[in-house]
Order: C-alpha cells, then structure tokens, then sequence
C-alpha cells in the first residue's frame, strides 16, 4: 500500500485534490489531501497567527495519523506546498519515503516561500499587504499571473476562483528551517510545460551552473513532463496520477552529471567553420572586424538568460555567440557581443539598459557604419527585443530573434511590463524582423513566438521565418545536422543582406 499525502498550493485548500485523490484511491493507493490552517475551514488559529511552521504542523499530523511504517508514504507538494512539504519531511525523514514538488522548485533552508515567486510586482505586493492575508485571484487573468491555466476547463476554473481563500502572509515571508534531515529522501520533479519549464530547459540550466539544479545532476532525483498548464490536479487528473504512481515506484527521467571532461550542450562545438576575425575586448563588449578599410554595418547580439552572475566561460565566450559573431564579419559586418546583467527574472530593465549602453558604444566606433545597425536576440534574451520593436530608430536596420521568448512566460511578471515583443511589434512600422523557429521548441516558448507572428500579422509586420523543423532550443551545438547549418546560413543572409546598400561589396557569410 502506497499512502499519498497531497499538499495544495497557493489560495486553494483541499479541494483541489478531490478527483486526483479518488484516482489515486481507485488504483490501490491511498491518499489524504491536507487541509491547511488559514486556508482550509478547518480549527486552528486565526488566519493572523498562521505561518509556515502552522503548515509545516498540518502536514506534519497528517503524516503521523496514517501510521504504520510498512507502508510507502509519497508527500506531494504542489506550488507553495512544497514549503510546508520539504519542511515535514524534514521533521519526519524516517517515515516519507518520497518527496514529488509538483511544478515548484526545490525550497532551501533560511528562504522564505515569497522568494520563489518570480514576478516582482507579487513579491512586492505580498511584502506590502496591508493586513494579515494576501487576497486570492479574482479572475481567470489574475490566476494566470500566478501560473498558467492552460487545460483547465472553464467550470474548474470558476470553481477555483469561488473557493479560494487568503493566503496567510505569514505562510510566505517567514524562512523555511531544514535541519538537512530532509536531504536524505528521494526526490522527483514534476514539471509542467505549459508553465514554462520541461526537463531539456532544467538539464541546460544544470549544464549553465544554476546551483540548486547543479547538485540534482547525477543524483537519484527523478523527473516527469505533464503537457499542461500550472494546475494539473484540474487540467489532467488522470495523466497527474499515472505520474505519481509512477514516481512512488521511482521511476522518472535523471539529470545527466556534469561531467567535467565533457563540455555541457552550451558549450559545444559551433557546427559551422568559419574563419577567425579579429577579436577586440571593451569592456563587457567583444568586436569582430571584418577586412574593411571603410566604415561596415554592425550586428550586436544578444544572449538569452537568465544566466548565473557566476557563470564561466560567461556568454560571450559560449561557442554559439563566437560562431555567430564569427560569421557576420565573415560576412563583411562588425559583429559585437555583450555580456547583459540577465541574471534573474528581476533583471530585464536593467539587462535592457546594457544592451542599448552597448548598442551605443558599437555605433560611436569609427569602423561601424551608424546609420545601418541590427540587433540580434536569443532565447530568454527575446522580451529585450520589445523596446527597440515598440520604437524603431532609423538606424535600426533589421531585428533578428533565434529560439526566442516573445512574449511573457506565466509567472515571470512580464505581462504588464514592456518587455512584451507580442505586443510591442504592433508599433514595428517597416522593421525587417529575421525570425528562427525551432520545431521542437519547449511548449510555453513556443506559444509566444505563434502570439508573436499572429500579432505580426494583424499589423502586416515585416517578418520573415527561418524555420528548423527537427531543431531544439539551442540547436547550434546540439544538432549538428545539414538542416541545422542551413537555418543558421539563411539567417544570417536575411540579416546582412538589410544592411547592405545596393552596390555595397557583401563577403560570403558563412562557411563550412
């Protein structure tokens, strides 16, 4: 017997649980959906005294009142949850066999719940509540500001909405403690893809330092993919308890180590041969001269992120940022490289503003061509692009975008900031946008690029798509194909060829 004990997650009580518990009950386990103090109408103290460790003790009689030591018990924790969860394991170790974060990170000690939350505004808002209770969603805009509700059926949603309840503030600002009792119980990760995350995005953030994610590597932690949104219990309740059965047997996909004598995917080899420019170092800002003698066009590219502020080699030393850099001056352009301060979530506005610091200083160089200039996004990088699509300058030549977030992910916080392609391109007038499209694309990602050329094409946005239809995020060291190689040349030809005047000598772009 396989004994669940299902911890719910921001504004919502027990209920949520209800059709997973029966599923699960169905299947031979048994389970028990807690109701936690504040939140659920259950006795305990006053929603003003509720904190994490109120949550931590309702977990915590859960797990004692099921006794019996032979059979397996699997604690669930599902969004803030996963708090009070990690925080009764830890108290508990000897008797959880099993712990699942359910779309939430993995808690540390001395970090209070707020912390992983990543839209500041929520942050900020949380911290500042007046009163003992942050007030739930009232509507399906506001619940998706907290995650997505991708798949959730209309009534569910509405149901979700009339029985939530305030959070206690107390629950998210006091600090998680873990003794490290906790460390010694198995883990698995179930990911949600329509929130944003799968497991190649978790293995690369792994692979990039991320130091949380770094230790999971090659560790006996497991992880699922659901193809949904934030609340799974809702949108698949069948699909979420093969899950977790499947997790209480320890069966789950592993990080790969790190493996020091092998480079991670980031940092493999560029899969085009292309001849060495002449690289020139100011300050956060790497130059790749073409052979001119006259004043050439620039290209400035931007890496995607959030990257660790510790990260070595940091990305303008990556293979793919070189090998891009490489082929535009091959191609007769000044290519730079910046090194941006995206390091988190918080970091857009002010990642935003070293790129245009950056921009500035290419353009101010003699060799470079002012008055044709282009700028060119990756990835996490792409929500940048909104401020030059929102108000291009006539310098601004073409835009380009490669496997690139274009519009706000759920729960980043983005969604009424103005880092929003989707939205910004609107106001993109005449300015060529040069747009690779990765056919194997995490699924949140690829939802804003379909926003993104709907949105184009509703205000005729000169957009051309570079498709790679067998491609991965990041396919240039991780698919090596002809498919591959050619996307990359027919990119970079769609770049260069809008900032070449007529008549204007252009190189061969890309070898190999």
């Amino acid at each position: 017997m396989t004994v669940f004990v299902l911890v719910p997650g921001m504004f919502t009580g027990a209920h949520v649980w209800r059709e997973t518990a029966d599923r699960l009950t169905a299947a031979g386990a048994e389970a028990h959906a807690v109701r936690l103090s504040g939140i659920d109408a259950s006795p305990g103290p006053a929603r003003g005294g509720v904190d994490l460790e109120a949550h931590i003790a309702d977990v915590v009689a859960v797990i004692d009142s099921v006794g019996g030591t032979d059979r397996k018990l699997v604690l669930v924790g599902h969004d803030y949850g996963i708090h009070p969860a990690m925080g009764a394991a830890d108290r508990r170790a000897g008797r959880v066999d099993r712990i699942v974060s359910l779309d939430a990170g993995m808690p540390r000690n001395g970090v209070p719940a707020v912390a992983a939350v990543p839209d500041r505004s929520l942050r900020d808002r949380t911290a500042a509540t007046d009163g003992d209770a942050l007030p739930p969603p009232a509507t399906p805009e506001d619940w998706r500001r907290w995650g997505s509700t991708e798949g959730v059926p209309g009534p569910a949603l509405d149901r979700l909405t009339a029985l939530a309840a305030p959070q206690p503030v107390g629950t998210l600002l006091q600090p998680l403690r873990l003794t490290g009792a906790v460390d010694s119980v198995p883990v698995t990760g179930v990911l949600c893809t329509g929130n944003g995350a799968n497991i190649e995005m978790v293995q690369m953030m792994a692979d990039r330092g991320d130091p949380a994610l770094r230790a999971l590597a090659g560790s006996p932690a497991t992880f699922f993919e659901l193809r949904t949104g934030h609340w799974p219990m809702l949108s698949r309740p069948a699909e979420l308890t093969d899950v977790l059965l499947r997790a209480a047997s320890g069966e789950g996909q592993r990080l790969v180590p790190v493996d020091a004598s092998e480079p991670p995917a980031h940092l493999r080899p560029f899969l085009l041969d292309v001849p060495e420019a002449t690289r020139e170092r100011h300050g956060n800002v790497d130059l790749y001269l073409p052979d001119a003698e006259e004043p050439r066009p620039a290209v400035l590219f931007v890496h995607g992120g959030p990257v660790p502020a510790d990260a070595r080699p940091t990305p303008r030393d990556w293979p793919t940022l070189r090998g891009y850099a490489h082929c535009a001056a091959a191609g007769g352009a000044v290519a730079a490289v910046v090194d941006h301060r995206l390091h988190g979530l918080d970091d857009y506005e002010r990642a935003a503003a070293d790129v245009a610091a950056a921009l500035d200083h290419v353009r101010a160089d003699p060799r470079v061509d002012a008055d044709r200039t282009a700028l060119w996004f990756f990835s996490g990088g792409g929500p940048i692009a909104a401020r030059w699509l929102e108000a291009p300058p006539p310098w601004l030549r073409c835009l380009a975008a490669t496997y690139p977030v274009l519009g706000p992910l759920p729960g980043w916080g983005l969604t009424d900031s103005r880092f929003n392609p989707a939205r910004a391109v609107a106001n993109a007038g005449a300015l060529p946008v040069v747009l690779t499209r990765v056919g194997r694309e995490t699924p949140a990602i690829a939802a804003t690029v379909e926003e993104f050329l709907a949105a184009a094409g509703e205000c005729g946005a000169d957009v051309e798509v570079v498709d790679v239809p067998h491609g991965r995020h990041a396919f240039e060291t991780v698919d090596r194909t002809d498919e591959s190689r050619d996307a990359v040349r027919r990119a970079m030809r769609a770049v260069l060829d809008r900032l070449c005047r007529p008549g204007m000598r252009q190189g061969s772009p890309t070898t190999g």
